[in-house]
């Protein structure tokens, strides 16, 4: 008889015992009314009168599955997400709601499809931080009687239509025509400033044109050529010049 009683002694031990991690709270229930938040270490229960639930207080993170979404301005994109949240309050998590996790999965999709459909693809293309603190904001509003705190939503994959993608790439490609365009526009007229103000040079000094045309034959001669041309206007100032040391060398 004794060691019956020891046995059965040994089993409730057993059975009402309980270990509880450092990121674990056990949610402690008597007779069905809530108790306390026990945790972490050991727990000793009343057996058959007291239960206990697990719930873990680490972040969890959440894939929102990719759905069809149609933007303010009538484009149909597949959107997918990642959500980060956690248990901030074990009482609610377990009193509250029923199933804590399926009810964040549902809410997170339903509030990333109403979110971004109120704007139009380039703000959803460009505003992509906003938009996830938005959708962040309002999950995390309807998650917080559940004692959940949302920490972060992060859309991770935009997929456009065929025709889209198309429609864009020749935008794109048309915008960088108009970039090269510009810039070759821009040194066009920066270069023809350039000659005008040698122009200016040339014509208040006209022995420029000529010192340009020496430096033109040294190029020339440069790669060889036998045969060199000299324009009838460089022998006019040639002469002009020596005319001028005749001048000087009398004059002294």
């Amino acid at each position: 008889m004794t060691y019956i009683i020891l046995v059965i002694l040994i089993i409730l031990f057993l059975v009402s015992v309980r270990v509880v991690k450092e990121y674990d709270r056990g949610v402690v229930f008597f007779l069905g009314r809530f108790r306390a938040v026990r945790g972490p270490g050991l727990i000793i229960l009343i057996p058959i009168f007291e239960q206990m639930t697990r719930v873990t207080l680490r972040t969890i993170t959440m894939n929102i599955p990719s759905q069809k979404i149609i933007t303010k301005d009538n484009v149909s994109i597949d959107i997918a997400a990642v959500a980060y949240y956690k248990i901030v309050d074990p009482q609610k998590s377990v009193i509250a709601i029923e199933n804590v996790f399926s009810a964040v999965n549902q809410i997170s999709q339903t509030t990333v499809r109403n979110v971004v459909g109120q704007f139009q693809l380039d703000q959803l293309l460009s505003q992509t931080v906003d938009i996830n603190t938005q959708i962040k904001n309002v999950i995390d509003a309807h998650t917080e009687p559940w004692g959940v705190e949302v920490t972060a939503v992060e859309i991770k994959d935009i997929t456009l239509p065929d025709n889209m993608q198309r429609a864009m790439a020749k935008e794109a490609e048309a915008d960088r025509e108009r970039r090269a365009k510009i810039i070759a526009a821009d040194g066009e007229f920066q270069a023809a400033q350039k000659l005008g103000q040698a122009a200016d040079i040339i014509s208040v000094h006209p022995v420029a044109l000529q010192l340009r045309t020496l430096q033109t034959m040294a190029e020339i001669s440069v790669e060889k050529n036998s045969t060199i041309i000299f324009p009838a206007q460089f022998m006019t100032t040639v002469q002009e010049a020596i005319r001028t040391i005749k001048g000087d060398s009398l004059t002294k």
